[in-house]
């Protein structure tokens, strides 16, 4: 893996981090928590720095099961969280109901100040590295949610700010009110649209970017079974990409591929994670692991090198068998 820094911050980690999300369970079909605890610790062992997270992962779950692992360990860790999907209020837009408790997007100053102490309390921390806004509100005004993050970075409760799912308007209209440190975006081989609308801004601003689901919730982890079946609340199995023509157009696409991967000496999932750092776009690919196994195989996607010929491999193979259609 290589260092690279967060936007203006002054905070550096690794340029591969681990996804918490599937932790908590919920929209994944459950979770092994003792096994998500030895995946954080393997990540760590592995050398990963940058822990993400959120409340809204398991409503808590998955920010307490950070803080589980990272007893002991804190210092290793670049931790980010995030605010504004919340349950203590009915404040603010209705968004979803997770387990049958209704979430908002609200981003006001009394609730982020809330939000911060039950985050601090289940990551059993006094500071979180990285505050992200997790999605945006259009009822409070920008420069408010802004006010409020800029307060807690001066009282030393956050090191740095970030904004998540989040337009090319609203993101100037943050970096008018205060300096961003990074934006964390959806971004993988086949979800490239910031390249167009987010990078330039971010280039413009010094923003750090991070890129969450770099294997597109594990589309591009490798070849899938045409008969796998997704259960219980798993998100998968009403998402279209998952559908049986996509899995043979994958199976296609990693077919090709497979000459390039086994010359790497590398995983499909680790030559993934790695088009994503090495494309220039983001500066840290976060990347989901539910065991130790998984994590370990993460972290290693920092050693893949990859050059303009193995980048042009990987995006015409892309471009022939996967297309518009993803």
């Amino acid at each position: 893996m290589s260092k690279t820094k967060l936007g203006k911050s002054g905070i550096e980690c690794e340029d591969v981090g681990l996804g918490t999300w599937a932790m908590g369970g919920w929209m994944w079909g459950g979770n092994d928590d003792a096994a998500a605890v030895d995946a954080i610790r393997a990540s760590l062992d592995a050398g990963v720095q940058m822990i993400d997270t959120a409340p809204a992962y398991g409503l808590g779950h998955a920010e307490r099961l950070v803080g589980t692992a990272l007893k002991g360990r804190r210092h290793e860790a670049i931790v980010a969280t995030k605010c504004g999907l919340v349950w203590h209020t009915r404040q603010g837009t209705h968004f979803f109901d997770e387990d049958g408790t209704p979430v908002y997007r609200h981003l006001g100053r009394e609730s982020i100040f809330h939000e911060v102490e039950q985050s601090l309390a289940r990551l059993q921390t006094d500071y979180i590295d990285l505050y992200i806004t997790h999605w945006q509100d259009a009822q409070t005004p920008v420069a408010e949610t802004m006010g409020a993050l800029l307060d807690l970075k001066a009282q030393g409760k956050i090191r740095a700010i970030g904004v998540s799912n989040v337009s090319p308007e609203t993101l100037l209209e943050y970096v008018k009110c205060g300096p961003v440190d990074a934006i964390q975006e959806r971004y993988s081989l086949i979800d490239r649209e910031i390249e167009t609308t987010l990078r330039p801004i971010c280039a413009d601003y010094h923003v750090g970017i991070m890129g969450y689901s770099s294997l597109a919730m594990g589309l591009l982890a490798g070849p899938m079974d045409a008969d796998r079946r997704f259960t219980g609340d798993d998100q998968r199995a009403d998402e279209p990409r998952f559908s049986p023509a996509n899995r043979t157009k994958l199976a296609h696409f990693f077919a090709e591929l497979e000459p390039l991967r086994h010359r790497l000496d590398c995983s499909f999932a680790q030559m993934m994670i790695a088009w994503t750092l090495r494309h220039g776009t983001v500066s840290v690919a976060l990347c989901g692991a539910r065991t130790s196994r998984q994590a370990v195989q993460n972290a290693g996607a920092g050693k893949v090198e990859l050059g303009r010929e193995e980048l042009a491999a990987i995006e015409g193979a892309a471009a022939r068998h996967l297309g518009a259609s993803f």
